[in-house]
């Protein structure tokens, strides 16, 4: 890979993840008509990820702090609760702490309840995905799908629901939405936000939602992807050149995810979702041409 390769992954990354047009997608069509080499682009991958959950936390350090302390708090709470309950035999147990006793704690245990579909179903699609990545068809006909997806978005009603009131039934949905989208060419973003504003979410709380949730799933498909680049064969200054990339993924991301909350509270999703089709179909033409 080359360092005018790697900058154009960055930004491609950087700008795609966050906004609602598919990373996945649009690097799966880079690499294919850009010839990149991904025997040894592994390592590369795991960087661009790095970046981006970068752009996450700095967007999102104050909230991601007190859900980390949050998360903590509610295994200690769960620990004593279990402690109480083996005491009662004894006849010496106290009171249970209440578990979702703030805003936070519920917004918590919202992550985690979508996480879990998205690992289940990211798990079962990981094949499809690998091979999916490598044939230009399948992300060009996902970005019409996506383009679909994002119309939706902006004629949905105004909702008003934040953690004390959004269910574990719209958590549950939201995840499966977001393990749908590892297929390259539907947008993550895209998919959770809408399904966030369709599900009756303040469009706000719908960014933040859909942005805080791409934690863990950046964090899995990191694990995944580490566990793989011991059989690449990397030197030192291609390293260099994937750091680059790493960094101009991170910034611009920050930036993308600062314009997500205008973009989603004036409805203009319609403008990325002509931009979704005009490319999906200009990957189809590719494709035809190509066979």
């Amino acid at each position: 890979m080359s360092l005018l390769q790697s900058i154009w992954m960055g930004l491609i990354q950087g700008l795609t993840e966050f906004l609602p047009v598919s990373s996945s997608g649009h690097l799966a069509i880079f690499k294919i008509l850009a010839g990149v080499n991904t025997d040894t682009g592994i390592l590369f991958d795991v960087l661009l990820h790095v970046g981006t959950l970068a752009a996450v936390v700095a967007a999102y350090y104050k909230d991601v702090w007190r859900l980390i302390i949050e998360f903590f708090e509610i295994i200690g709470d769960l620990c004593y609760n279990l402690v109480m309950f083996f005491a009662r035999f004894r006849n010496k147990g106290g009171q249970y702490r209440k578990i979702i006793c703030s805003s936070y704690r519920k917004f918590v245990v919202l992550i985690i309840v979508s996480t879990i579909p998205t690992v289940i179903i990211g798990y079962l699609l990981r094949n499809i995905v690998e091979v999916a990545e490598m044939i230009l068809l399948i992300p060009g006909c996902c970005l019409l799908i996506t383009a679909g997806i994002l119309l939706l978005s902006d004629l949905a009603q105004e909702g008003h629901k934040k953690p004390k009131t959004a269910t574990y039934g719209n958590a549950i949905v939201i995840g499966i939405c977001q393990g749908i989208a590892t297929l390259p060419g539907i947008s993550r973003s895209g998919m959770t936000i809408t399904s966030c504003v369709l599900s009756g979410f303040d469009r706000k709380f719908a960014v933040k939602y859909s942005f805080i949730l791409s934690i863990p799933a950046i964090i899995g498909a990191m694990v995944l992807e580490i566990g793989e680049t011991s059989s690449a064969s990397i030197t030192a200054p291609q390293v260099l050149i994937y750091i680059v990339g790493m960094v101009i993924a991170a910034v611009v991301g920050y930036i993308c995810i600062k314009l997500m909350v205008a973009i989603v509270t004036r409805k203009l999703f319609k403008f990325f979702a002509i931009y979704c089709a005009v490319i999906g179909i200009i990957a189809i033409v590719g494709y035809m041409r190509m066979v």
